[in-house]
């Protein structure tokens, strides 16, 4: 990288928390300034904030009707229609560091259930070094139980010491990528057959989900030039979990879903699939990158111009919720997760380096994308605390003449009514919430169900301490240089 490319990375790295950081010291200083300012200031901003709750309910109650629709589809019968579908390779990948051998099993257990021809599946358990015997040890054990069970099982070891990496993910996911491609290429599948599939090593399929997949892929007149997403569920454990992790838990799939139902928003998340053409096209997954799962996207997204799309899918994946042996633990693993999907930001330096220099990708698509990286990351750190914490601070400084105006005597109440207003999100998806829950397990006791309901009260104070300060501290880590690295979260499930 030249020096001033450099230079440019720079600044771009810094404008996420500049923007952040100048509306906090911006308000804070304000309020003791001009109050009146910052009064309107807030009373116009929980107005947006109403307005975005509002469309939000809208768009996640047509999310879930398609969820609905989804889990009563038969895929198998609509994938046969499908000339084809019997020439359609699925290819999936299972990165996995020190996870139990009864969490990898119940994976493999889940994909041998699927309802998709096994000798067309292939699965690649990709470890890594530092896990030491363990990886070897798990690895030996699933491919003698599950190795025959499918088309072709791989094994993959992610040696510690490769020259420019990070401890990521994605270096996992790129090593085992290219230690398989001679084996692909010796199988003689054209690429446009392949489906691959990155799945974190928790996740559990749906019976059905790669028929809806194979029918996505065939039905798509570029299926070469599409992820495909579907909805992701925290169900794995969501029984076991303390409340915090699942409130994270369903705020992230009804997030999802909401981004789902408008594609043109939509970058691949967590588990997701994509043809190995395009894999093959970008080199694999990047190396030195904490967020691969949208990372992957974009590089297909430039590589082709912009000619490149997410196809959602509304048949589910399941996955754990963060959860651990004690409470703190849980929780700290949970502001971890949240700070690594916060530190998304490091997407939008890349993107500015790309649209700068590609005049092939319509300015439409790029002032779109711009605009819900910077707003969707701005909004995740500063609402929290622009509604719930400085909303209140202009009131203490105004003196006795501002304290006489009509608009700050009524402030308190049309703040108040403001947020009760956009509690009603809250109570849809909290509503919605109880459709997604698995069975109770038989041993729990039935009070349990009624904390489901509790939890929710909760929202406030888990939204500043896991949602907006794991952003805070992302994006100023990226504006100063503080480089994040990746941190595996644990994978516990209680018997």
């Amino acid at each position: 990288m030249s020096e001033q490319s450099a230079f440019e990375r720079r600044c771009f790295e810094i404008l996420p928390g500049l923007l952040m950081w100048a509306t906090f010291i911006a308000g804070v200083v304000l309020s003791m300034i001009h109050p009146l300012w910052v009064i309107y200031f807030i009373i116009l901003f929980d107005l947006y904030w109403l307005l975005r709750v509002s469309y939000f309910i809208i768009v996640v109650l047509f999310a879930w009707r398609n969820y609905a629709r989804a889990l009563t589809t038969d895929w198998y019968a609509r994938m046969e229609r499908h000339k084809g579908w019997k020439e359609i390779y699925h290819l999936i990948f299972l990165p996995m560091v020190k996870e139990d051998h009864e969490i990898v099993e119940s994976t493999l257990q889940a994909l041998r259930d699927a309802r998709f021809p096994k000798e067309r599946m292939m699965v690649v358990l990709a470890g890594e070094e530092r896990a030491g015997e363990h990886f070897q040890t798990v690895a030996a054990a699933m491919e003698k139980k599950y190795g025959t069970s499918f088309f072709r099982f791989f094994s993959t070891t992610h040696p510690d010491t490769i020259p420019g990496e990070m401890k990521t993910k994605g270096a996992n996911l790129n090593y085992s990528g290219h230690t398989i491609l001679n084996d692909i290429n010796a199988l003689g599948i054209p690429y446009e057959h392949i489906i691959v599939s990155a799945f974190d090593v928790d996740t559990i399929a749906h019976p059905d989900y790669f028929a809806c997949l194979t029918d996505a892929y065939l039905s798509n007149p570029k299926p070469t030039r599409s992820s495909y997403q579907p909805v992701v569920l925290y169900n794995n454990n969501i029984w076991h979990a303390p409340s915090p992790t699942r409130l994270a838990a369903f705020s992230t799939t009804f997030w999802l879903m909401t981004e789902l139902a408008r594609p043109d928003r939509l970058f691949t998340f967590a588990s997701h699939s994509m043809s190995f053409q395009a894999l093959v096209d970008v080199d694999f997954w990047q190396k030195d990158m904490v967020n691969e799962d949208s990372r992957i996207f974009l590089q297909c997204f430039m590589k082709y111009h912009g000619d490149y799309t997410v196809v959602p899918l509304y048949v589910p994946l399941s996955m754990d919720t963060v959860s651990a042996p004690t409470l703190w633990r849980s929780l700290w693993n949970l502001y971890k997760q949240q700070r690594r999907w916060a530190y998304g930001v490091e997407h939008f330096p890349y993107l500015m380096k790309h649209f700068l220099r590609d005049s092939l990708i319509p300015l439409r698509k790029k002032m779109r994308i711009l605009w819900n990286q910077l707003e969707g990351m701005y909004t995740w750190a500063t609402a929290p605390i622009l509604i719930l914490v400085l909303g209140r601070l202009p009131l203490l400084f105004a003196s006795g003449d501002v304290q006489s105006l009509v608009i700050v005597q009524s402030a308190p109440r049309i703040l108040e009514i403001l947020l009760n207003l956009s509690m009603l999100g809250i109570f849809v998806i909290g509503f919605l919430s109880f459709f997604l829950l698995p069975p109770q397990p038989r041993l729990h006791p039935t009070h349990r169900r009624l904390t489901m309901v509790l939890q929710w009260l909760l929202l406030p104070i888990t939204i500043i301490l896991f949602s907006a300060l794991p952003a805070i501290e992302a994006q100023t880590r990226l504006m100063i240089g503080r480089y994040l690295g990746f941190a595996v979260t644990d994978k516990h499930r209680s018997n």
